[in-house]
């Protein structure tokens, strides 16, 4: 319900967090959901919004701040919609995190577990990133300060990330603590020769402009990929771009472009055009090289990714006679990770160009024992695929945020494959599976890994073991 009369809680006390990042407090048996608060702090509130089973409000004041809370590193903190807890120390994170998980997987599997591993953090936790995506705009949002400056001559164009919740303003990046290599370079270079060269920055409610958007990937080896998405199909002004951007950064391994027409910004209907170098870079993990196109699909953080790997084929303990099947496996990026340890990686996938990514890699690394499918988990996994490759011995799924289709699980149940590794990006249904699966299977050991440190975002393995 809307609240009519303002209420304020002059002081709470924030006990714990939830699974979205919230602080907690229990006021008098209420529960308050506060923003930005974390653990330990003592904070004077506002409510914005009051419902029968809970309230949620902002802080007016951290009267005593928890013991974990400390200075935010980035200047655009606060408007910025990334990030959102660096006002905690990477170590509360952590146990942020950790708890997540648990609190999950009491309220929703409420099945015993063996063994719990302690959290794998991330070795890095600045410039971890080997993707982001930027958006030209004519409508930079402008700050308090700007906003009651006389200035009238304020620059509106802009090239930086959404403000959440308003999908047509743009905050102005200076400098990102996401992605290292030369993405900030590049980025701010291209924003100064726009301006210098009054080239338009798109109108996202108008749908004009000639600067749309630019992706910048990188790999561990330190190569770049620079794909820029114009507007407006002026070729003059893109090779006069392009040239520029070379010149100034000639060690860019892959340089493209494409020209969108269209009012949404997906770039997979687009084709690209290359002006310098090959359309991929290389990304290597463990002993796997993997292509990264344009609108390839692959792990934003591959240093953790290589963890994440490392821990899943641990738990799945793969032995050379054994068929795996790789549920939702994306670029196929594990089911090579693991083809050299079994017969034979059979990886499903709904999205076709992941699929096609999945084989282009499986050629590039040799791995001719990996066989890929495009199409519904759900759908494929039958009788005509057992009888081309057998029933599983070891099952490894990495399903979306929505977790699995209960059909999968029910035919989960119905191979029995002696383990299943789960992992999965959202504790909660991951609970919610599990629970069901229970009924034939045991979680021998779980354990979290932080892929995307100050997010309160989290991934978690089980691995499962079939009842004898």
């Amino acid at each position: 319900m809307k609240i009519k009369k303002q209420i304020e809680y002059p002081s709470l006390h924030i006990e714990a967090i939830s699974s979205e990042g919230l602080g907690i407090a229990k006021p008098e048996g209420k529960v308050v959901f506060v923003e930005a608060a974390i653990p330990g702090d003592e904070v004077s509130v506002k409510i914005v919004q009051a419902k029968k089973a809970f309230e949620q409000g902002k802080i007016i004041d951290i009267l005593t701040p928890s013991k974990d809370r400390i200075a935010p590193f980035c200047d655009h903190f606060g408007v910025c919609g990334g990030c959102k807890w660096q006002y905690a120390s990477y170590e509360a994170q952590l146990a942020y995190k950790e708890e997540i998980v648990k609190n999950a997987f009491e309220r929703l599997a409420k099945v015993p577990i063996k063994e719990i591993l302690p959290i794998a953090g991330s070795s890095q936790t600045q410039y971890y990133r080997n993707k982001l995506e930027f958006t030209f705009s004519n409508k930079k949002w402008l700050t308090l300060e700007q906003i009651q400056s006389e200035d009238t001559a304020i620059n509106r164009d802009a090239l930086g990330f959404h403000i959440p919740r308003l999908f047509d303003k743009i905050i102005d990046i200076e400098h990102c603590y996401l992605q290292g290599g030369l993405s900030n370079e590049i980025r701010n270079f291209i924003k100064s020769y726009a301006l210098q060269n009054q080239l338009s920055f798109y109108d996202i409610r108008e749908h004009v402009g000639f600067l749309r958007t630019l992706i910048i990937k990188t790999s561990t080896a330190g190569e770049t990929l620079v794909f820029i998405v114009f507007g407006e199909n002026k070729q003059k002004e893109i090779t006069s771009l392009t040239k520029a951007l070379m010149q100034q950064f000639p060690s860019i391994n892959s340089l493209q472009y494409a020209i969108n027409l269209k009012k949404n910004d997906s770039i997979f209907d687009l084709e690209p055009v290359l002006v310098h170098g090959n359309d991929y870079i290389i990304e290597t993990l463990g002993s796997k090289k993997y292509k990264i196109g344009a609108k390839s699909f692959f792990q934003t953080n591959p240093v953790q990714g290589k963890t994440l790997y490392d821990i899943t084929k641990a738990f799945a303990n793969v032995q050379p006679h054994e068929t795996v099947y790789d549920l939702y496996t994306g670029v196929g990026s594990i089911a090579l990770y693991i083809s050299d340890d079994c017969k034979q990686v059979i990886g499903i996938e709904e999205v076709a160009p992941a699929i096609e990514d999945a084989k282009e890699n499986a050629v590039l690394n040799q791995s001719d024992n990996c066989y890929f499918y495009t199409g519904d988990v759900r759908k494929i996994i039958n009788s005509d695929l057992y009888q081309k490759h057998g029933k599983p011995d070891v099952i490894i799924t990495d399903p979306p945020r929505a977790g699995m289709h209960e059909d999968v699980v029910k035919e989960l149940l119905n191979i029995e494959a002696n383990r299943i590794v789960y992992v999965s990006c959202n504790p909660a249904t991951q609970a919610r599976d599990i629970q069901l699966l229970n009924e034939k299977y045991e979680v021998s050991k779980m354990q979290a890994v932080d892929m995307f440190p100050h997010t309160k975002h989290i991934e978690n393995i089980a691995l499962l073991t079939l009842r004898k």
